[in-house]
Order: C-alpha cells, then structure tokens, then sequence
C-alpha cells in the first residue's frame, strides 16, 4: 500500500491536453502570429475612431514627409525639353505650368506625361526626374505630311492622319501639297504614294481635291488638273507621267487630264489652244476648197 504522501510525476490531465494540442503546428502559428496581430490590430482601429490621436498621427506623418521633401537633392530646379521645337515647349509649358524649386515627391509624373500626351503635335512622350534635378519631357513630334483644309480652317496633318496643328496662313507651309475635301485626311498614305508618282512635277504641284470621298484631282500650276479615277488611281498617275515624259504632256496647252476611265484618258485643250486649232483646220478646208 502507498503512502498517503506519495507524488504522482505524471502531468495533469489539463496540462497533459495542452500539451498534445501544443505539438500542432497550427495552434503554435495561431499563438504566436495572429493572436499578437488581432491584438495589434484591434488595438489601431480602436485609435483610430479617436479624432485626437489620428490628427496626431496625420501632423506626425506630414512633418516626416515634409522634412524628407526638403532635401536638397530631392528638389528639381530645372526643365528640359530634349529634342522639342521651340514651338512645341511653349505649348507644354503652357498645360504644365511647373513653379521652380519643387520637390520630386510634389511632381504628379503621370499627370504630367497624360497631359502633354493629349497635345495634337506630341507622338509619344517620356517624363522623367534625372539626377542634378532637372524635370526631363523628351515628347517625339509628330511630323506634319500635308495642309488639309476643313471648311476655313488649315490644318497640318501627319502620316498617320492624326491631326499636328492649325495654320493661319498657306504660306506658313508652303512646302506640304494643299489637300481640299470631306474625308481627305482618312487617306493620307494614298496621297504619299500620289507625291511619289509626281516627283518629275513636284515644284508644280498645288495640291489634291477629294472628290464625293473616293476619288483623287491632282492640281498642278497654270490651272492644269489630273482627274483620277476611284480604283487605280496610282497606276493612273503614272500613266500620265509617262506620257508626260515621252510627250511632254503637261508643258502643252492641257487644262484637264481625265483619268476616271483609264482605258479612255480624255485630254481638255485651254481655250487658246482650242482657238488655234480651229483656225489651222479652218485654213486646212480653204486649201482643200
């Protein structure tokens, strides 16, 4: 028989249950990690919902950002434009007014680069803060091909037809072919490979009239017209530069070339030229009376 005295060594049934549950390594995980973050977490909404401490909180924040902010070599002091036409920075610098000093955490980047984007002249753009603090917009321009004119309004269009600018004057491009017409800057890549064909004549050309949206004219100087037709006008064209070439066309007393029917090209003598002829077959029929 044991004495009344007699200490049992083994654990408790209670302690014996929490120590098998212990060996599970998601209780000791649920302990050690989640329980302090519930607690932690509880513990910040509860200071949160308390004005005083979360305008504590905020004042805190902004006095660290600000103090970062002010580092001299955060601050950017300079603009640059590489690349850009004198014409061009004037316009960003008028939709992105930047107030020098600042510091690069007050610049909004994308908003910068969102709105120099949305300008007519800007293909695609960079907006970057390079090291010495400067701001750099390196904006590619779009390249104008041609002056459309939409009603009373000239505007330069590019090669893809996207709109460039707007024009007072002709005489500010005179070196871009004059495009006239409804739907004319729907068809710009036609109308570079017209200008191809119209190398031989290019110091003569004026420009090119839509007409009804589907076909080309090509206006030349002294009044002369190439009336293309709505398919083929290319190979057209140069139907016409070849006869220009071996029979001088376009220096002869042509008003209109009429392509539309290119197996048919019909020829519009001026009125000089129409007057000659009849006095030559009226002197023709009183040789032959």
């Amino acid at each position: 028989m044991l004495p009344v005295n007699y200490n049992d060594p083994a654990p408790s049934l209670l302690r014996y249950r929490f120590e098998r549950l212990w060996l599970k390594p998601s209780v000791r995980v649920l302990v050690r990690v989640w329980v302090p973050l519930l607690l932690i977490g509880g513990m910040v909404w509860a200071l949160s919902g308390n004005p005083a401490v979360r305008s504590a909180v905020d004042a805190g924040w902004n006095r660290v950002r600000d103090a970062v902010a002010a580092r001299p070599e955060l601050q950017v002091a300079a603009v640059e434009y590489p690349g850009a036409s004198e014409a061009l920075r004037e316009q960003i610098a008028a939709i992105v007014p930047v107030e020098l000093p600042v510091s690069s955490l007050d610049l909004d980047v994308a908003k910068i680069k969102e709105a120099v984007q949305s300008l007519d002249a800007v293909k695609t753009v960079e907006v970057t803060v390079q090291g010495g603090g400067v701001l750099e917009i390196r904006a590619v321009e779009r390249t104008p091909v041609l002056v459309w004119r939409d009603g009373d309004v000239l505007r330069l269009i590019d090669d893809e037809g996207q709109r460039v600018a707007e024009i007072a004057r002709r005489a500010v491009r005179p070196d871009l072919p004059l495009v006239v017409g409804a739907g004319a800057d729907l068809a710009v890549s036609e109308i570079a490979a017209l200008v191809g064909v119209l190398e031989p004549v290019k110091g003569r050309l004026r420009g090119f009239v839509r007409v009804g949206e589907r076909r080309w004219d090509v206006v030349l100087d002294r009044g002369q017209t190439i009336m293309l037709p709505e398919n083929g006008a290319v190979t057209a064209l140069r139907k016409v530069m070849s006869l220009h070439s071996d029979e001088d066309l376009l220096n002869r007393d042509v008003v209109v070339v009429d392509m539309r029917n290119p197996e048919r090209p019909v020829l519009r003598l001026s009125e000089n030229a129409v007057q000659e002829l009849r006095r030559l077959r009226a002197i023709v029929r009183g040789e032959h009376a």
